[in-house]
This record gives structure tokens, C-alpha cells and sequence, in this order.
């Protein structure tokens, strides 16, 4: 009797619980629907949304002055709907809202997927919003992944579905779109890529110009048609796969060559190539949202200095000769913090945005040489250690072959020299004998502590800068020799807000100490001797066609490759590289550009610089200067005639005067020879380890 009471208490438990399940959820049901039915009505009954709202990204110099002001554009060069391709429309649709003529602003099924995805990684990276939504934001808001922005994109979207046809939203999401170098709206975008307007858009072309909003400057096609030749095959499939196109159509859209029209520019902006890597680095190294930078609204404060970047634009205008396809670029960096001051990244950004100090990758032929230099210091050479300079044949491992560089213009010592003189001269011989008494990896590890990320090839040829480089990244490199041993990364934004001055990203300066500050400076006093005129013996310092023009102290390095033509040099607050060359890696005529980089670089810096106190660089506790002889590289000495100061270590230093070589007059041609036959032995010892690539005869 008692287990019957038992279960049929059990039973009314279930019933009620199950009655009060029913009616909650019932409840919440009408409230909801209630809650959605108030929405709906509060959005009906408000109207359609005002159109003509335009936002303005502001880009700062490093002073907190305006060097531009980027419209997000509106009713510019607007476009009906019947003036546009179809295939325009078409492949927007394909790729951004497949169901945006069947849904009322919303897709729940991506909403729903997002959703769980955003509950499975704690964020709310994954979006789902639709052609509306998006024109919506475009109009009204700002790209903030915040539940209040997404609530108030919500409300506008759905006035927008309310009051506003299919074909009015879509022609107004095609003409709000930036589209990248200056172009908003089809119209523009038309013009800007093609030459040709909104209505005459091949399918190619269309789905080109679809795939640019997601990330106007990662896939430009001037910067990158890889990336960009990739989005649009993207696209074209979305197209087929959702039946706008035929097979035919996607395989003969996918297989024709695009011709572009030349890059041109809205309008005539501070530093451009700058402002192109600023976009870039917002959305590639610091993550953002390429549809918070698309939207604008935001205050973008960078490093750039307007009067070193003018310095730079100025002189490269002057210098650069007129009517030729020869290019440059030059960069300069603040070395103790690594901000990022001036950008050129080609002679003309209109007609060629394509940026050579942040993109190209060149050999840096004798530039090179300091950090050879510097891993030379830290295995025990010194300023004063002697190699012979001569035309010399290094055998292969193999013996087959025999790597024979050559100095520039085959000009030879044919005599012991300094290592001072050596780098000076930019001597190859000494170069390669230096490379070879050490060890293989010295010198990529010296390269690589100083910040050069780029593959070097472990071989001879590598002390003479056969491996390329990046521009910006080999000048950020000589950091270290100017600020004491420190290396720095490359700064271009400082901080970034929105509208509302909430700060999206903020950065700082990345140091850290990685040279002997010691080793350092010295490399900087024997660089400082390219512009020492009185250093000049067999041949000239590479620096001295400049050396007059240069009014404070600096050091630095000049190279050349048979395509390339540069000038590395620095100031205890400023390092500024400059290359010269063809883009197609046409053999350079030196006789006619070989001293272009050098002026570039020697005007721009004093221009940069001009009313600045004139610094020199701190001597650093344990290193000395010493005056050597040009003749002997002994203790310098008026008796005997020039001499030339560089920093040594304590007590490294030679300890003998030119005075007693004086006394001895010459020393014995037998222990000369001596001399020479140990200095070759040692050279054949260390070949064995190693091998070769390509030759190639740099200064």
C-alpha cells in the first residue's frame, strides 16, 4: 500500500514539474515574441534611416599634426544600380550574403554558427553579417566587435529592410565600399583599376574588384596580384557554385589575363608609401579588423617625421633622373627607438605604389660588410689586424672550381692593409679572408642578432652581400652600431582610437641589448673613416665624393652589386639607407648612377637634421683612440706622415711606433714572404669548410 503512495506521488511530481516547464517556456515564448513584435514595430515606426552620414579616418605625424584625412566615401561618383554590372552585383552577392534577396536582413543559420563558434573560443572574432548589416555599419556605425554596436547594426538593419528596397541596398553597399588607392564606389574603383566605367565591367574584372573591400591594401593588385589573382578565383567559384555563372564562363574568366590601369592617386598625400604600410601593419602584424580600418572613424597616430620625409622626397627629387625607369627608396629610423621617421618606396608613388623599402629584397653587396666586421672584432681582430690585398683565388672544396671576386675597378694594394683600411676602401679581398679565418656562422649570427630575418646563404660570397636583403630591414640593422649594441624593431603606429577617442591599439618601443656596446662603437669609429679624406692611399675612402657635404659626424657604408647601388649611414640619433636600381634587376650603369644614393643619403640627412645639435658618439668605458699610421698601421706619428684615429679595446691596440719601422727602414723581403706563405696556409686550412654560390664582384 505504501509503494503505491510512493509512485503515485511520483507521478503528480512529473505532472507538475512538466505543467511548469510547459507554461514557463510558453510565457518566455510570448514575451519574446512580444519583445521581437515591439521591435519590429519600433523599427517600422521610426522610418528609414537617414543615407547620407560619411566617416573620416585621421592619420597624425609623430608631432600630432593631420598629414591626411581619408574619406569613407558617400554619394561620390555614385552609380544607379542600372549603370552597373551585373556581374558586379552578382559576385558581391556569391561572396558576402548568398541569401540576401531571400532573408529580412538577417542570416540566422550563419548567425547561429557564428554564434557557437564565438561560445567554443570565448570571443567574438567570427561574424555573420549580411549585405545589409554591413551597409548598415558602413552608414552609420564603426566596426567595434562589442554586443551594443552588434545590437544598434541590428536596429538599422532592420529599418533598412523595412524601407528600403533590395535593389536601393545593394546599389548603396557597392557604392560605400572602399575599394583601396584613393577609390570609393564602383564608379571610382572602375576607373581607378580598369579605366573603364561601373556598366562595362567584364565578369574578371568584377570579381577582381569584389574581392578588394575585405582588405583594400592585402589585396591590392599593384601590391600583390598574387593575393589578389587568388581572391578573385575565390570568388568566381562562389559565383559558379551558386549558379550566376556557367562552367564555361567561371574557366574562361579564370584563364584571362587582366590588364590593369596605371595607379593613381586621389589626391596628393604626405608620405604615401608610408601611409600604404601603416594600413598594411594594422591589419597584418597587429591584427585588427580590416573592416574596422574599411569603415574609418578612426585617428591613426604614427611616427612619421614630415621634416625628415620631405628631406627625403625633396633629394630624391632632385637626384633621381627624370624619364627613366631607374628607382629608389630610402628609409630613415630613429635607432633608439626603432620609430620608423621617413618612407620613399619609389620615385613616384601615382604611377607606381608599389613600395621598394618595405617589399623589394636587393643584395647589399659591401653594406654587408660591418656585420662582418663586428663578428671579426668579437673573434679577435682588431682595427689595426694586417691581410694582404691582392688578386686571389679561393679553391672549392670540390676543386673543381676557384671563387675569384675582385675589388672595384680591380684595384688592388698589393701589400698588407689594416682592417680600418679594408672597410674604408671596401676592400672584397680582405673581406673574403675574413669571412674564411672565421668560423661559417659568424657572420649570419652577427647579421642575424642585428635584426636581418631574411635566408643567408652560408657561403664566401655572402661577405660580399650576395644574399638579398629588404631595404628598411639592413638599415634598421645598423641600429646597433649607433645606439650602442641595441637592437630595435621598426615602428610605425604609435596608437590607434576611434571616433569616441576609446584607444584600439597602442604600442611601444622594443629594444634590447644584444651587441658588445664596445664592439659597436668601434665598428662605428672605423665607419666614420669612409668620409676621412686622409685615409685616402691606393685608393680613395668610398665616401669621399660626399665627404664635403657632410657637416656633423656621422659613420656608415656604401655598396654596390652590379644591379644595385646603395648608401647605409647613421648619426647617434638617425639612420637613414638609400637604394638605387631597376626594378627588373637591369645591370646599373655606375659611371653614370653610382654616386646618386650617396647624395640622396648625404642631403636628406643634413637637411633632416639642420639646426640640430651636432653630436658625436659617447666613447663607451674600455675602448680608447689611437692614432695608427696610414703607412705601417703602427702607433701614428708626425714623422711619418698621415695617420687616421679609430677606437680600440684597451690595451689591443699595436705597441709599436711607425717611428722604429722608420729606423728599420723595410723589413727583410725574406720574412715578407714568410708573412705571406703563413697568411695562405691558414687560408687553405679554413676553405675546407666551406662552399660557394654564385660569384659576384661588388664594391
Amino acid at each position: 500500500m505504501q509503494i503505491a503512495t510512493r509512485r503515485s506521488q511520483r507521478k503528480r511530481r512529473r505532472r507538475f514539474l512538466f505543467k511548469l516547464f510547459f507554461r514557463t517556456a510558453m510565457i518566455s515564448a510570448i514575451v519574446g515574441a512580444s519583445g521581437l513584435l515591439l521591435v519590429f514595430l519600433y523599427t517600422f515606426f521610426l522610418g528609414p534611416p537617414p543615407l547620407q552620414v560619411s566617416q573620416s579616418t585621421f592619420i597624425y605625424d609623430a608631432n600630432d599634426e593631420v598629414i591626411n584625412e581619408t574619406r569613407q566615401g558617400h554619394q561620390r561618383n555614385w552609380a544607379d544600380i542600372e549603370d552597373v554590372s551585373p556581374y558586379v552585383l552578382d559576385a558581391f552577392v556569391a561572396v558576402e550574403d548568398r541569401k540576401f534577396y531571400d532573408h529580412h536582413g538577417f542570416d540566422y543559420m550563419r548567425i547561429g554558427a557564428a554564434v557557437l563558434k564565438n561560445v567554443q573560443t570565448m570571443s567574438r572574432s567570427q561574424g555573420a553579417s549580411t549585405i545589409t548589416q554591413q551597409y548598415a555599419r558602413n552608414l552609420f556605425l564603426n566596426h567595434d566587435k562589442t554586443w551594443d554596436r552588434k545590437a544598434r547594426e541590428a536596429l538599422y538593419a532592420l529599418r533598412l529592410e523595412w524601407h528600403v528596397s533590395k535593389e536601393d541596398i545593394l546599389e548603396g553597399y557597392v557604392n560605400t565600399i572602399n575599394f583601396g588607392h584613393g577609390a570609393y564606389g564602383i564608379e571610382r574603383a572602375a576607373e581607378q583599376y580598369f579605366d573603364v566605367p561601373a556598366a562595362e565591367l567584364t565578369l574578371e574584372q568584377a570579381a577582381l574588384l569584389a574581392g578588394l573591400p575585405r582588405g583594400p591594401s592585402y589585396y591590392s593588385p599593384y601590391n600583390h596580384p598574387e593575393r589578389a589573382k587568388d581572391r578573385q578565383e575565390l570568388i568566381l567559384g562562389a559565383m559558379k557554385d551558386e549558379g550566376y555563372i556557367s562552367v564555361e564562363a567561371y574557366e574562361q574568366a579564370i584563364n584571362t589575363p587582366i590588364e590593369y590601369a596605371e595607379a593613381t592617386q586621389e589626391q596628393d598625400t604626405v608620405a604615401p608609401y608610408f601611409q600604404d604600410v601603416v594600413e598594411r601593419e594594422l591589419i597584418e602584424r597587429y591584427d585588427l579588423d580590416p573592416g574596422i580600418v574599411e569603415a574609418g572613424g578612426l585617428n591613426i597616430y604614427t611616427t612619421l617625421d614630415t621634416t625628415i620625409q620631405n628631406a627625403a622626397e625633396t633629394y630624391v627629387d632632385l637626384e633621381m633622373p627624370d624619364d627613366e625607369p631607374l628607382q629608389t627608396a630610402v628609409v630613415s629610423i630613429d635607432p633608439e627607438t626603432g620609430d620608423v621617421k621617413a618612407m620613399v618606396g619609389g620615385t613616384d608613388y601615382e604611377t607606381s605604389p608599389y613600395n621598394r623599402a618595405y617589399d623589394a629584397r636587393r643584395a647589399p653587396g659591401s653594406t654587408f660588410k660591418p656585420f662582418l666586421y663586428y663578428a671579426a672584432l668579437s673573434n679577435g681582430f682588431t682595427p689595426a689586424t694586417m691581410l694582404r690585398s691582392e688578386p686571389t683565388s679561393f679553391p672549392h672544396p670540390d676543386g673543381e672550381e676557384r671563387y675569384e671576386p675582385g675589388n672595384y675597378g680591380e684595384i688592388y694594394a698589393n701589400d698588407f692593409i689594416t682592417l680600418a683600411q679594408a672597410l674604408a676602401y671596401s676592400d672584397n679581398i680582405y673581406a673574403v679572408k675574413t669571412h674564411v679565418l672565421q668560423e661559417p656562422e659568424s657572420l649570419i649570427e652577427a647579421a642575424e642578432t642585428a635584426g636581418i630575418q631574411s635566408p643567408l646563404a652560408p657561403n664566401m660570397s655572402l661577405a660580399l652581400g650576395a644574399s638579398d636583403v629588404g631595404i628598411m630591414e639592413i638599415t634598421n640593422a645598423y641600429s646597433p652600431f649607433a645606439n650602442g649594441g641595441a637592437r630595435v624593431t621598426p615602428r610605425l603606429i604609435e596608437r590607434v582610437e576611434d571616433a569616441s577617442g576609446n584607444v584600439l591599439l597602442e604600442t611601444e618601443p622594443e629594444r634590447e641589448q644584444v651587441y658588445d656596446e664596445r664592439y659597436a662603437y668601434m665598428m662605428t669609429s672605423m665607419m666614420k673613416q669612409i668620409f676621412n679624406p686622409q685615409m685616402n692611399d691606393y685608393t680613395s675612402v668610398t665616401g669621399h665624393s660626399i665627404s664635403h657635404l657632410l657637416q656633423r659626424p656621422a659613420a656608415g657604408k656604401s655598396g654596390s652589386t652590379p644591379n644595385d647601388n646603395w648608401m647605409i649611414g647613421y648619426t647617434p640619433n638617425l639612420v637613414t639607407g638609400v637604394w638605387v636600381g631597376f626594378d627588373d634587376n637591369t645591370p646599373l650603369d655606375h659611371k653614370r648612377y653610382g654616386q646618386i644614393a650617396k647624395r640622396i643619403w648625404v642631403q636628406s640627412l643634413e637637411a633632416s637634421l639642420d639646426g640640430e645639435l651636432k653630436q658625436d658618439f659617447q666613447l663607451p668605458r674600455g675602448v680608447e683612440n689611437v692614432d695608427i699610421d696610414l703607412e705601417t698601421g703602427l702607433l701614428g706619428d708626425e714623422a711619418c706622415g698621415p695617420s687616421y684615429t679609430v677606437a680600440f679595446m684597451n690595451k689591443t691596440a699595436p705597441d709599436q711606433s711607425c717611428t722604429e719601422y722608420i729606423e728599420d727602414d723595410v723589413l727583410d723581403a725574406e720574412e715578407a714572404k714568410e708573412e705571406v706563405r703563413k697568411e695562405k696556409d691558414k687560408l687553405m686550412d679554413k676553405l675546407k669548410r666551406w662552399f660557394t654560390s654564385d660569384e659576384l664582384e661588388m664594391e
